[in-house]
């Protein structure tokens, strides 16, 4: 398994979810592998800077999750399992600019469950009583 930190970003607007622009192609939370030596809360940190291009403040975190993925980017593995820490974030600062790295083509803000949701996006919504 690969431990993978994902960014559940709330605004006024509702929670922001990224189109991928890689496999799998689907709307996703924000997020990447922890790196070895990397503290939880400094990966948080970093993805929101790299993935979205601002700095965040955590309000809480919850899972860890394990998702199991029918497909893989990694050379000869047919499938990938993930254990993922979910970090809940803020803006640091009022004016929200969200600058997307290459990972991502698009991004939107959800307030309400959708029923074209990724299952894992749904659960952390409902899993936590965030909608």
């Amino acid at each position: 398994p690969q431990v993978c930190v994902d960014v559940l970003l709330e605004t006024e607007a509702g929670f922001l979810i990224g189109k991928r622009a890689i496999e799998p192609l689907i709307w996703f939370w924000p997020g990447s592998r922890l790196y070895k030596g990397e503290r939880l809360d400094d990966a948080a940190h970093r993805i929101a800077r790299e993935e979205l291009g601002i700095d965040v403040e955590i309000v809480d975190q919850y899972g860890p999750y394990a998702h199991f993925w029918a497909e893989s980017t990694a050379a000869g593995s047919p499938s990938r399992h993930t254990v993922n820490p979910v970090f809940h974030v803020v803006p640091a600062a009022a004016d929200v600019e969200i600058d997307l790295d290459e990972q991502h083509s698009a991004y939107r803000y959800v307030s309400e469950i959708e029923p074209d949701f990724h299952e894992y996006v749904e659960l952390y919504l409902t899993d936590n009583d965030l909608l």
